[in-house]
């Protein structure tokens, strides 16, 4: 019996005999593996917007880290990095606590909760940006949207790649990728890479080396079973970035490191176990059922600017920076299971396709944070001519948070095929959290349970095959993590969103135009007088346009388009009682740009009878706020263009070339503070040679 291999995304596998040849008598079995959370409904009739990025497109700009694939879609924005040590952005202006790691699904599990460090793409398929109204389906997500990243699955058919990359900076890595079925019924995968290079940053380097092996194996004809193991080991000096002085973005070269490289590594660990079981009850119903456990550490030393005014030097004199010396010792355990049943039933007339499903989750957060605080000149570089040859001073725990969340949500979802052209959604979720958290320094406890019924409605209407109109509305609901200043737990955040858009296939042009209108309430900042802390300022509004539309202008030239406009700001008056500084109603949320582009326009061809692909991309990035507390410190607007080319040696490889902002324009990613602002890198090149086999 010999399978193949059919892989279209995530969340459980599906396999049913599809035919039989007479002449030799083998069956062939195709397995497809099905979307997070969406049933039987195709992603046409789906009243939201999805963005996906596939493998391909990252390997066409020699894009390694997720960060930066994110890139492609113009509603995401970045946010302070801490170190350039995780991943943090927004969706549609709107993100979580600035202190912590964005969320993300893998595989539709929880996967950017914890300490995992800036994630790799070598076993990425495929991403989602699931944007918009979903809360009542995905739960505990933010009102923006949701990225699922999808994982590269086993295949029973052989086949393998090898890759070398070199680039600018000593950037050297290697990644692998192989599948085989090992029997008739059995199937495994192991891909990974290790990654050693140095940085445009002064002192900074990155050491990493990745794996994640999966297996897949088919119980019967009805039922299958996947595992998946990630194992990350990450070392990397923390990095703060630059300082910027009266506005001046030119203070320093964006290559100037102002930490202390004795501070040694900031070492990440983290191992994951994914498991997913699916059953076709019939062939309208399947069942999928999983589990997903994550462990991860973060520890390490860095220097980072001190922040509070009154203990800087450089507003002294202008060229000597006072530091903080600090220790981070970070534990995260997540253990979430979920339980989904998905089908259609006919009732008078009418196609009801169902979600059915259950979840639950185990969270323990352990964040400690040491530091040493001297005054003005005890612990200082100078930002012209830094010395690097001091030592560390002694560093004394400034707060130890131990967090305990326990949570299960329930939900369900039809969606009705009222007539051919006209579908009506209606979804609700009940989550239940119960959250403790222990400052072990202070002996503080807090202890608080919250129950949420969260709804969703959405409308579809397929005017006839090029165009589909739809609306969506959806409230949400959000624990959040961590403690302010003072001790005291952050709570909870409730959200809802709006909105309304069209998607269309007309001459070879696919697209989706949208309008959506969304807010939360108890919007967390970084608290820039509590260094490492966040502060809440209350609710936040983001109202804004996209369009994502892809097409190819020739047979042979593709044209990708993704723009968004938003306009993300407080929604009320406050004056914290920290900063002692007042933010008015409708000022700006920090690092959100209101206009963002992404373009790519890429051509095949042929050279000497070598298959060819070349192109470039483009992106602008408007000004941003730069700084919560200060609506006068703005981050630039940038504008970055990139090349990209490959070919094809022979037929088993492959070699690519990419160049990142070839006209080498000084911009700044993200800002934190005007003492934490981090650069964005000259211009980079990277060559890859690919093997595949």
């Amino acid at each position: 019996m010999k399978y193949s291999l059919v892989y279209l995304a995530c969340l459980g596998i599906s396999a049913q005999t599809v035919a039989q040849e007479q002449n030799d008598e083998i069956e062939k079995i195709s397995v497809t593996y099905k979307q997070a959370y969406r049933g039987d409904i195709p992603q046409k009739q789906m009243p939201q917007s999805i963005v996906s990025v596939s493998s391909a497109a990252l390997d066409q700009k020699g894009i390694t880290k997720l960060q930066d694939a994110l890139d492609f879609s113009a509603s995401i924005s970045r946010k302070n990095n801490s170190g350039a040590l995780w991943d943090s952005f927004s969706i549609r202006g709107l993100s979580g606590n600035e202190n912590m790691p964005s969320g993300y699904l893998i595989n539709g599990f929880s996967g950017g909760r914890g300490f995992s460090g800036p994630r790799d793409v070598s076993n990425i398929d495929y991403i989602e940006v699931l944007k918009g109204p979903g809360s009542a389906l995905y739960g505990r997500s933010e009102p923006g949207g949701t990225v699922n990243i999808v994982t590269k699955k086993p295949q029973f058919e052989p086949q393998g790649e090898l890759k070398l990359s070199l680039g600018s900076d000593s950037f050297n890595r290697v990644e692998g990728d192989y599948t085989n079925g090992i029997n008739d019924t059995t199937a495994f995968r192991i891909n990974g890479a290790w990654q050693d290079s140095d940085s445009y940053r002064d002192e900074v380097y990155t050491n990493k080396k990745v794996i994640t092996p999966s297996i897949y194996h088919q119980i019967n004809a009805s039922t299958s079973v996947t595992y998946e193991f990630e194992y990350v080991d990450l070392a990397q000096l923390f990095d703060r970035g630059v300082v910027v002085l009266d506005n001046d973005f030119d203070t320093v070269p964006s290559s100037r490191y102002l930490g202390n490289p004795n501070d040694g590594d900031t070492q990440v660990y983290s191992r994951g176990h994914q498991i997913t079981l699916n059953h076709d009850i019939n062939d309208e119903w399947s069942l999928v059922a999983g589990a997903n456990y994550r462990s991860s550490t973060l520890t390490g030393f860095s220097s980072d600017a001190e922040l509070s005014p009154s203990r800087q030097s450089l507003f002294d004199d202008g060229r000597t920076l006072t530091r903080q010396q600090r220790y981070r010792d970070y534990e995260v355990e997540d253990l979430s299971v979920k339980f989904e049943l998905s089908g259609s039933v006919d009732t008078a007339g009418i196609t009801h396709h169902l979600l059915i499903g259950a979840d639950a989750y185990k969270y323990d957060l352990r964040t400690a944070l040491s530091r040493y605080r001297g005054g003005n000149g005890t612990y200082t570089v100078d930002i012209f001519e830094p010395n690097y040859d001091v030592e560390r001073p002694a560093v004394s725990l400034l707060y130890e948070n131990d967090e305990e969340q326990k949570a299960y949500g329930i939900y369900v979802q039809d969606q009705m095929d009222i007539t051919d052209k006209f579908k009506l959604l209606v979804g609700l979720r009940f989550d239940s959290v119960d959250q403790d958290i222990l400052e072990t320094n202070s002996g503080v406890f807090s202890t608080s349970s919250e129950s949420q019924v969260s709804p969703r409605v959405g409308v579809v209407y397929e005017l006839n095959n090029a165009i589909t109109f739809y609306s969506s509305y959806s409230e949400g609901f959000l624990p959040l993590s961590g403690t302010d200043a003072s001790g005291d737990p952050f709570g909870f955040e409730y959200s809802d969103s709006f909105e309304v858009g069209a998607k269309f296939e007309y001459l070879g042009i696919n697209g989706t135009v949208a309008f959506f209108d969304a807010s939360k309430s108890n919007m967390l900042v970084a608290d820039p007088v509590n260094v490492g802390f966040s502060a809440p300022i209350g609710k936040a509004d983001s109202k804004g346009f996209e369009l994502d539309l892809n097409t190819y202008i020739t047979d042979a030239t593709a044209f990708n388009l993704s723009y968004a406009y938003i306009d993300a700001t407080t929604a009320n008056d406050i004056i914290n009682a920290d900063w002692g500084v007042p933010i008015e109603k409708g000022s700006p949320l920090v690092n959100v740009p209101k206009n963002n582009l992404n373009l790519t326009l890429s051509h095949q061809t042929a050279l000497m009878g070598k298959e060819l692909e070349f192109g470039a991309s483009y992106q602008y990035t408007s000004s941003r706020l730069g700084d919560a507390a200060d609506l006068s410190f703005r981050l630039p607007s940038y504008q970055l263009v990139g090349v990209f080319g490959n070919v094809n040696l022979t037929e088993q490889t492959e070699l690519n070339v990419s160049v990142n902002n070839i006209f080498d324009e000084d911009y700044a990613e993200s800002s934190y503070n005007a003492l934490w602002v981090y650069p964005g890198a000259p211009t980079q090149f990277k060559m890859s040679l690919a093997y595949n086999f």
